[in-house]
C-alpha cells in the first residue's frame, strides 16, 4: 500500500464531499475516519480505484454522523440519499482546500496543523509527535481552526501568499521524531506547484529543494551544528540542487520576481560554489538587495550583513549591522562572527556567550558556546 499516494487523495477527497454538501468540518472528520479505515483494509486488498473507495467510505461515514446528530436531535434527516458530485474538478477542490487551511483569520500555528492534516492527510497523532505536544493539545488546536474557518466560502478567492508562508513555515520546522516536516512541507508544495501555475510557487519549491540538499552535511553524528562553510560539499544532494536550479531559472524567466525566488537564487550561489572560498558574495549581496526591495524585513538586513562581511571585508559587514537593532535574533552571532573575522577575538568570544544565551533551541547553543571557548583558549 502506497501511503503517500493515499494522503495525496486527501485534499481532492474532502474537497468532493464539501461540493456535496457536507461543511469543511464533518467532511474532513469523515475523510480521516475512512483514511484510518483504509490503512487497515488495503493492506490485503487495495482497491482498484483507490480514490473513489476513499469518496465512498468518507461520504457514508459523513451520512452516519448526520443521521446519528439529527436523530439526537429528534429532527429528519436532511441528506437521505446520495448526490451526484459537482462540477469543479479535483484539482480545484484541492487548490481551494490549499488557500482555506491557510485562511487570514487563522494563527500561523493553527493554519499550520491544519494543513498538515486536512492537506497533508496526516493524523493528529503524527503532527503532535512532529510538535511534541500532547496529542489532546493537538487535537483541540486543530479542532479550534476547524471552527473558525467552517463559514467560508470555498470557493471564495484565495491568498496565495498565505499559503507559501504557511508551507515556508512547516518547512522551517525541519524534523523531529519519526515525521519529516521538511520533506512534508516539499511533498506539499509539490502538489501546490503541479496544480498552481505561478512563479513564486515554483521559487519556493526551489528554495525548499536547495536548502533540503544541504540537510545531510548540516549535522554532525552527535547533533553537533556545522556551519555553511565547514560543511562537506561532497554530502549535498546534487539531484535535488540541480532539480531547484532547473525550476527556479524557469521562474525567473517569467520576470515575476517575488521574495521565495529571490531567496532561492541566494541559495543558488551557494549550492554552485564548489569550495567555501568561491562563493560569489558580491553577487549574493546584489540579491538580498533585491530581496529587500521586495520585503524590507529585518532578518533580511541582518543576513545581508553578513554578505556585505564577506564580499567587502568584516568592517563593511559591521557598518551594515550597525544600523540594526540589536535585539534582533541572531544579531549577537552575527556581530560576534564579523569582530572575529576582524581579528578582535576578545570582543567575539563576549558576543558568543551572549548569543548562546538567546539560541533557540540546544543545537545552536551549544554551537555558540563551543566558539566561545574556541577563542578562549586560542
Amino acid at each position: 500500500m502506497n501511503e503517500e499516494l493515499l494522503r495525496e487523495l486527501v485534499p481532492a477527497v474532502i474537497g468532493i464531499l464539501v461540493r456535496r454538501g457536507a461543511d469543511f468540518a464533518s467532511a474532513e472528520d469523515a475523510v480521516q475516519e475512512a483514511l484510518i479505515r483504509a490503512l487497515d483494509a488495503w493492506r490485503d486488498d487495495p482497491p482498484r480505484d483507490p480514490k473513489a473507495w476513499l469518496i465512498a467510505a468518507a461520504w457514508r461515514r459523513f451520512l452516519d454522523a448526520t443521521r446519528s446528530e439529527s436523530s439526537r436531535r429528534g429532527r429528519e434527516v436532511a441528506i437521505d440519499a446520495e448526490p451526484q458530485p459537482g462540477p469543479a474538478s479535483a484539482v480545484d477542490d484541492s487548490l481551494q482546500l490549499y488557500f482555506l487551511c491557510a485562511h487570514p483569520s487563522l494563527t500561523p500555528s493553527s493554519a499550520v496543523a491544519l494543513t498538515l492534516r486536512a492537506v497533508g492527510g496526516l493524523t493528529t497523532k503524527q503532527i503532535a509527535q512532529a510538535y511534541l505536544v500532547p496529542e489532546a493539545t493537538m487535537a483541540q488546536r486543530i479542532s479550534r481552526a476547524k471552527r473558525t474557518v467552517s463559514e467560508v466560502r470555498f470557493d471564495a478567492p484565495g491568498d496565495v501568499a498565505t499559503v507559501l508562508r504557511v508551507l515556508y513555515l512547516v518547512f522551517n520546522e525541519g524534523y523531529s521524531g519519526e515525521l519529516d516536516l521538511a520533506a512534508e512541507a516539499i511533498r506539499l508544495t509539490r502538489q501546490l506547484a503541479a496544480g498552481f501555475d505561478h512563479p513564486e510557487v515554483a521559487g519556493l519549491l526551489a528554495l525548499m529543494l536547495l536548502h533540503h540538499a544541504r540537510r545531510a552535511a548540516r549535522t554532525t553524528p552527535d547533533g553537533s551544528l556545522v556551519p555553511l562553510a565547514e560543511q562537506d560539499r561532497g554530502a549535498w544532494d546534487t539531484r535535488l540542487i540541480s532539480e531547484g536550479v532547473d525550476i527556479l531559472q524557469a521562474a525567473l524567466a517569467r520576470d515575476q520576481l517575488g521574495e521565495y525566488q529571490a531567496q532561492a537564487a541566494i541559495a543558488a550561489l551557494h549550492a554552485d560554489a564548489l569550495a567555501a572560498e568561491e562563493t560569489d558574495w558580491v553577487q549574493i549581496v546584489e540579491w538580498y538587495d533585491e530581496l529587500l526591495a521586495l520585503t524590507d524585513s529585518p532578518i533580511v538586513r541582518l543576513n545581508r550583513a553578513v554578505a556585505v562581511g564577506e564580499a567587502d571585508g568584516p568592517r563593511a559587514g559591521l557598518k551594515a549591522l550597525a544600523e540594526l537593532d540589536d535585539k534582533l535574533p541572531r544579531h549577537d552571532a552575527v556581530a560576534a562572527y564579523l569582530h572575529e573575522r576582524d581579528g578582535d577575538l576578545v570582543t567575539a568570544a563576549r558576543l558568543y556567550r551572549e548569543a548562546a544565551e538567546k539560541a533557540p533551541n540546544v543545537a545552536e547553543r551549544n554551537h555558540l558556546i563551543s566558539q566561545a571557548a574556541r577563542l578562549n583558549s586560542s
